[in-house]
């Protein structure tokens, strides 16, 4: 093979970077400049994988020539998109291919799917997919097949005759070993996105650090929200499964949505209760935690009426919910048995928020705070008195939201 000498240092290159903690973006430019510096005439290149993530299905590391590499992401979609279905990608994915090829210009000139004449109008005259299955993941094409996950690239070159057969013998010669160094970020990637979705980033993060045995865990101080739905048992018989999940989602998006997107964390659905803390560690902490919270409580009241609103229109149940807000310090760490943890927060303090939230029903009010937590943003809260709170020994003084 002609370019030999120049691949092995590369393979060897890749090989180094899978031992270590590679960066997915910066291997792949480093790649493609060292394989046009071989003299394999690409101009454009792309690494995909499919990843598991709530709301990605793949990702896409894209590098054309002159440029530094770029990530980009794809969403789920409930049905395939037109776009998906006419992709040369699913054509190789859905057939086990290991290579696809198309010559873009010349006599062997194929334009078979839509994408080949936007290159062709872009200047390339030659594009290859090449293909490796790793057992990762396993993902949808249609709705009644799955096929396993795996590295995909593609190369477009704008060289007059193309890519020679050299070209592409190079190409193929180290695709496994670029998806073996590719293998390593993908799969760590994907543990990332699967502890950050099931435990929170935090805690995900503690997981992934290596805190996994009972008791591992820390004290922290946090803002704590606790909020739970009401009338769920009569709502689950009389609604049905579906629709009882569908409107479950639909109050956990309003009311834990905002918790995460101002900078806090859910750690548990209970039922259907949200646990929810905004950690600090200092006074300049403290402050930023309370005003993330109250971002996040405006954000969920406002969603919660939005999304009210709109079920209504439209002949669907509404739900109602009560918000408890504490700070305090909390154990933030490994519970459970042995062989079957759950990473949280316990203490007094969180049970005095779960206390405090239960006491929305009696005094209704969607929204009731300690002292403690009040006490943060004065301005924002009035006094409804003090009220005994189970399996705490004294009245405590509860604060309900202003009215605007």
């Amino acid at each position: 093979m002609a370019h030999e000498s120049l691949i092995d240092p590369l393979r060897e290159w890749l090989i180094d970077q899978a031992l270590g903690e590679p960066d997915i973006l910066k291997i792949f430019e480093t790649a493609c400049l060292r394989l046009s510096a071989s003299g394999i005439p690409i101009a454009r290149g792309r690494l995909v994988w499919q990843t598991l993530h709530p709301m990605i299905r793949a990702e896409q590391v894209m590098w054309n020539r002159g440029g530094t590499a770029t990530f980009e992401y794809f969403a789920h979609r409930d049905r395939q998109d037109d776009l998906w279905m006419a992709s040369p990608m699913r054509h190789v994915i859905a057939n086990r291919l290991a290579l696809f090829r198309r010559q873009l210009f010349g006599p062997n000139e194929t334009l078979d799917f839509p994408v080949l004449h936007e290159l062709k109008a872009q200047g390339y005259t030659d594009y290859c997919i090449l293909s490796t299955p790793l057992e990762m993941v396993k993902f949808k094409i249609d709705a009644d097949m799955l096929a396993s996950g795996g590295i995909l690239m593609t190369w477009a070159t704008d060289r007059a005759n193309g890519f020679s057969s050299d070209d592409l013998e190079a190409l193929q010669s180290l695709q496994k070993t670029f998806a073996l160094a590719c293998k390593t970020v993908v799969q760590t990637r994907i543990a990332n996105n699967v502890a950050e979705t099931y435990l929170g980033s935090r805690a995900g993060r503690s997981v992934l650090d290596g805190n996994i045995r009972r008791g591992d865990g820390e004290e922290i101080a946090a803002v704590i929200w606790y909020s739970d739905m009401r009338n769920s048992t009569a709502l689950a018989e009389s609604l049905g499964r579906e629709q009882y999940f569908k409107l479950l989602n639909a109050y956990f998006e309003a009311i834990a949505g905002p918790v995460v997107e101002h900078g806090g964390e859910v750690l548990d659905f209970i039922g259907d209760a949200v646990l929810g803390i905004f950690p600090f560690s200092d006074d300049y902490g403290m402050r930023r935690a309370a005003q993330m919270a109250a971002a996040a409580l405006d954000d969920a009241l406002a969603a919660a009426r939005n999304a009210n609103r709109d079920r209504e229109t439209h002949g669907l149940e509404r739900f109602g919910f009560g918000i408890g807000l504490n700070v305090g310090n909390v154990m933030f760490g490994n519970i459970g048995i042995p062989k079957r943890l759950a990473f949280s927060v316990i203490g007094q303090a969180v049970n005095e928020a779960a206390r405090i939230e239960g006491m929305t029903k009696l005094l209704q009010k969607p929204v009731l705070a300690s002292g403690r937590a009040a006490g943060l943003d004065a301005a924002r809260w009035q006094s409804v008195g003090a009220h005994k709170l189970d399996g705490v020994l004294d009245p405590v003084e509860l604060f309900a939201l202003k009215a605007a």
